[in-house]
C-alpha cells in the first residue's frame, strides 16, 4: 500500500520541532509498504501539499496516490495561559483539504490525539485512529490488505459511534522494538538545519515518575523501555552527517536512569560524536560528577522540571525530589559549565500566595541562568490533576476539555500569580513567562531567534538570556 504520512505541527516558536515520530512509523511499515513524510512546517501552508508535482513525495500524481494518509497530531495547543494558541482549527482546515483532493483512508494519531481520542475522531470525521505509540500503524494496514476487523486491535479506533473509547482501549506500550528510519538526503532536513540546525533523537520511551499533570504515561507507558546506548550514539552520527549543528534529546526526562544516560554519554565519546547537545532533566539527587561526564560527551544545555521551590508544592505535584535537590543539582551543573534553565509550573494544587513566594525568592539563588514560568497547570485526561479537578469540582467528567482548561488553586487567582511573577521579572530579561515565544523580546529588541538561526547560530539560544 502507499502510505502519505503527514506531520499537522507548523508550530515555530520558539523554534521548529523536526516530527520525530514519524520517522519511527515509517521504519515499523517501510518494509512492506511504500511511504513517504510531508512535513506542514517546511510547506508553510496546506495548499503547498495539494501542488501538482510537490517535491517531497515522488509518486505519480502525488497526493492523489496515497491509499492510507496518515496524520499525525502533535498538540493540540501550546498549555500557555499568558499566550494561548489552539492548532485544531487549523487541523481541522488540513483534514477537510486532504478530503477535498483524496479519497484515501484518513488515520489520526500523535500524541495530542492519545490524549482525546473519541473527541477528536468526532471532530474531524477521520476514518481511523491509532491510540499511543504510532507504529500499531503497522497491525491496521495488515487488517485493512487482508480484510480483517480492524476494531480487534488493541490501540485502534474507528468513526463508528457505536464504538467508544474507553480506557480499556488504551494499548499496552509497543513490544516489538522501535527503530528509526532516517535518510539524510531527504529534504526535509534541511529546513531544520537551517533554522537553528536542530534535530532530535530519543534514548528511551516510557515515564516511571507520577507527576500530577502529565501525559507521558498515559502515552507512552509508565514503564521505561531503553534504546542500546550504542544505537542512540549510531544515530547521533546519521543526524551529524547530514548537518545537524545541535541535538535535543526528546525524553521525556532524561535521567530518570542514570547508569543508562552514562552509558548514552560513552557511546557518545566512543562513536566521536562531536556537535552540542541538550535534554530535559529532573533536578534530583544525582551521582557525584555526573554532569562533568556529560558535559564531557559533549552535553551544553540542562533544561530542569524544577516547577516549584516550595515543598509542599512539589509533594504535591508528586515530585521526587525537594528544593534543596534542585540548588544541589543547579549548582553541578553550573560547577560543570553547563547552561542551564529552570521551568516552573506555577498554580497547581496546594499553591498559595506563600508557596509562591517561596518559590519566587529561592529563583533569586539560582545564579547564570534562565527561568521559564508557566503560570497555570493545564488540565488533561488520565492524570491525577484531573481527577483532582474533578473532585474540587471544577470540572465534570461529561465535560470537554479539549478547549484548554486551567486547574485553579482556590487558595490564589491566575490573575494574581501573573502579577506577582511580572513584579519579579521586571528588569531581568532572563525571567520568561510563558512557553519562550517571547525568547525574542528578551535575546534583543531587534534580534529574533529566527533572524539570529539564519546568521548562523545555532541551538535553542536562551543562553543569551543568561544573567
Amino acid at each position: 500500500m502507499r502510505v502519505l504520512l503527514v506531520s499537522a505541527n507548523t508550530l515555530t516558536e520558539p523554534y521548529p520541532v523536526y516530527p520525530l515520530g514519524l520517522d519511527y512509523v515509517a521504519a515499523a511499515i517501510a518494509d512492506r509498504h511504500e511511504v513517504q513524510i510531508a512535513d506542514m512546517n517546511t510547506l508553510k501552508e496546506c495548499d503547498a501539499l495539494f501542488a501538482k508535482r510537490y517535491s517531497g513525495i515522488g509518486w505519480p500524481n502525488d497526493l492523489l496516490a496515497a491509499d492510507i494518509i496518515g496524520i499525525s497530531l502533535r498538540n493540540i495547543d501550546n498549555t500557555d495561559t499568558t499566550d494561548p494558541k489552539g492548532f485544531f482549527n487549523a487541523q481541522r482546515e488540513l483534514i477537510q483539504k486532504i478530503r477535498g483532493h483524496s479519497s484515501a483512508l484518513i488515520v489520526l494519531g500523535g500524541s495530542g490525539f492519545t490524549i482525546f481520542p473519541e473527541e477528536i475522531m468526532n471532530a474531524l470525521n477521520a476514518d481511523y485512529g491509532i491510540i499511543g505509540e504510532g507504529e500499531r500503524l503497522s497491525l491496521l494496514l495488515d487488517a485493512l490488505e487482508n480484510q480483517k476487523d480492524a476494531t480487534e486491535i488493541s490501540g485502534v479506533i474507528t468513526s463508528q459511534p457505536t464504538q467508544e473509547c474507553h480506557p480499556k482501549s488504551i494499548p499496552l506500550p509497543w513490544n516489538r522494538g522501535f527503530h528509526r528510519n532516517f535518510n539524510k538526503d531527504i529534504s526535509r532536513f534541511e529546513f531544520y538545519v537551517k533554522n537553528g540546525g536542530m534535530l532530535n533523537l530519543q534514548t528511551k520511551r516510557g515515564c516511571s515518575l507520577n507527576c500530577i499533570y502529565c501525559t507521558y504515561p498515559h502515552i507512552e507507558g509508565s514503564t521505561q523501555r531503553l534504546i542500546d546506548p550504542a544505537e542512540v550514539a549510531d544515530t547521533a552520527l546519521q543526524l551529524q552527517a547530514a548537518g545537524a549543528k545541535y541535538l535535543f534529546i526528546t525524553d521525556s526526562t532524561f535521567n530518570t536512569d542514570y547508569a543508562h544516560t552514562l552509558n548514552v554519554a560513552q557511546a557518545f565519546k566512543n562513536a566521536a560524536v562531536s556537535i552540542p547537545w541538550g535534554a530535559f532533566f529532573t533536578p534530583s539527587k544525582m551521582p557525584d560528577g555526573y554532569f562533568r561526564v556529560l558535559r564531557d560527551a559533549g552535553l551544553t544545555h540542562v533544561e530542569f522540571g524544577t516547577e516549584s521551590l516550595s515543598n509542599p508544592v512539589l509533594a504535591s505535584y508528586r515530585k521526587p525530589y525537594q528544593s534543596r535537590h534542585v540548588f544541589a543539582a543547579h549548582q553541578s551543573a553550573i560547577d560543570a559549565g553547563l547552561h542551564v534553565a529552570h521551568y516552573f509550573l506555577l498554580g497547581g494544587p496546594g499553591e498559595t500566595a506563600d508557596t509562591l513566594e517561596e518559590t519566587l525568592s529561592g529563583v533569586h539563588n539560582l545564579n547564570k541562568s534562565v527561568f521559564f514560568f508557566f503560570c497555570g497547570m493545564r488540565i488533561y485526561p488520565y492524570t491525577k490533576l484531573y481527577d483532582i479537578a474533578v473532585e474540587g469540582g471544577q470540572i465534570t467528567r461529561s465535560q470537554s476539555i479539549l478547549e484548554p482548561v486551567f486547574y485553579r488553586s482556590p487558595a490564589i487567582g491566575a490573575e494574581r500569580i501573573i502579577r506577582m511573577v511580572k513584579a519579579q521579572a521586571d528588569g531581568h530579561p532572563n525571567w520568561i513567562i510563558g512557553s519562550g515565544g517571547e525568547i525574542t523580546a528578551g535575546i534583543s529588541r531587534h534580534k529574533s531567534v529566527a533572524r539570529m538561526h539564519k546568521r548562523g547560530h545555532t541551538g535553542p539560544l536562551w543562553e543569551y538570556l543568561i544573567q
